[in-house]
């Protein structure tokens, strides 16, 4: 804990980050420590893995200022799977072969699917989606579940009035998956008096859904749920525009993104609504020790000109995190001794919430850290329109 907590204020000192270049220096004469990371920076989910992968990077740099593990500079082996299952499975035999301790990574619930099902025996898979729900074993999730994520998004649009859904998913697993859990999620008691009434899918490659758009625009729904990721929402919001369909549209966290959503400038609806972290919100977060995490990291990102967005929150505290187990396990650890240390962390304060791997196993995060998000296409920026959980703000 005490390490994680020097790299947090390390994060929010300027003279640290402009003196990153000498801190690699001092540290060269190490062996640096490896740690494996599998990205999708191209490809559909090329939006998210590129900024991971910025994240990973800058952090690289803070990390080896504060001592690196065990006084070894740590450096982050990047490799991009190209939002391609079959190609993060393929890196991930050759990562597995080394007999590491951990991964981190893969950016997309596909990804990261693909690999953990020949993750049996270790290493440890912290991936950076919070689509993925682990089973008892060694895949570990990023940020908050999309079951709890969707929970807080039914909660505020029943708080809303708005009872009549319509959702759009991809026939990919990530879509499966998100079909699955907005499912779960409306059967909650937040979810109570909302109905779907119409259930449209598309293929991630489709350009064009102006069939489903027609059927929802026919359904009477009073919001869309748009649960997709990268270049498959941009088809369904240019296709909603196409079809005049003038709803509120909710969609992933995933697409939380400075880049990509100015690229939606054109086509972007009224009302575009995100389930985020606590690091997508600051202004909306009580004063204590979340909030003075959660500044700490964008004072840091701030120092070197970049506004941190969905992919950099992602990637941070599984990073941190890693880094806390090896240095506390010694450059040493196994597979098994990572994932011993993770079932027990508890009581932490990072950018995306309260962790306690005890109370919430293989994630460390309740769906009391969601805060609901409205993207503002004229100020380029998305701001909290809802408290922890979900509540309406009034």
């Amino acid at each position: 804990m005490k390490q994680i907590a020097r790299l947090l204020r390390s994060c929010a000192a300027l003279a640290l980050i402009t003196g990153l270049a000498a801190s690699n220096a001092n540290a060269a004469t190490a062996e640096p420590y490896e740690i494996n990371v599998i990205l999708s920076q191209t490809g559909s989910a090329a939006f998210l893995g590129s900024e991971e992968a910025t994240a990973l990077q800058f952090l690289e740099g803070v990390v080896n200022k504060d001592g690196g593990i065990f006084g070894r500079p740590v450096k982050f082996v990047i490799q991009d799977d190209q939002s391609n299952p079959q190609t993060a499975v393929q890196i991930f035999n050759g990562i597995q072969a080394k007999k590491v301790p951990l991964v981190l990574g893969s950016s997309i619930v596909a990804t990261c699917s693909a690999i953990a099902a020949i993750a049996k025996d270790g290493p440890v898979i912290y991936c950076f989606s919070p689509g993925v729900h682990p089973v008892p074993g060694y895949l570990y999730s990023s940020s908050i579940s999309t079951l709890d994520l969707l929970t807080a998004s039914a909660r505020y649009l029943r708080e809303r009035g708005l009872k009549k859904i319509a959702i759009v998913t991809t026939t990919d697993a990530t879509g499966q998956e998100g079909e699955r859990t907005i499912d779960a999620a409306l059967a909650t008691p937040e979810g109570i008096g909302e109905t779907i009434v119409a259930r449209d899918h598309m293929n991630v490659t489709d350009i064009s859904i102006a069939a489903q758009m027609a059927h929802i625009k026919a359904s009477g729904a009073q919001a869309l749920i748009a649960w997709a990721t990268g270049t498959p929402l941009a088809t369904i919001l240019r296709s909603a525009q196409d079809a005049g369909l003038d709803l509120p549209v909710l969609t992933s966290s995933g697409n939380l993104s400075y880049s990509e959503l100015r690229g939606f400038t054109s086509f972007a609806p009224r009302e575009l609504l995100f389930p985020a972290s606590p690091g997508d919100a600051p202004a909306e977060l009580p004063h204590g020790a979340l909030k003075n995490s959660v500044a700490a990291f964008v004072n840091a990102f701030k120092a070197t000109g970049t506004r941190p967005d969905q992919g950099h929150t992602l990637s941070w505290d599984p990073a941190l995190i890693a880094i806390e187990a090896l240095n506390k396990l010694g450059p040493n650890a196994g597979a098994a001794d990572v994932k011993k240390y993770l079932d027990s962390f508890h009581n932490w304060n990072g950018i995306n919430g309260q962790y306690d791997f005890r109370a919430v196993p293989q994630r460390g995060l309740g769906p009391g850290n969601v805060i609901i998000v409205k993207w503002n296409a004229a100020t380029d920026s998305w701001s909290g329109v809802s408290k922890l959980g979900g509540e309406v703000l009034r």
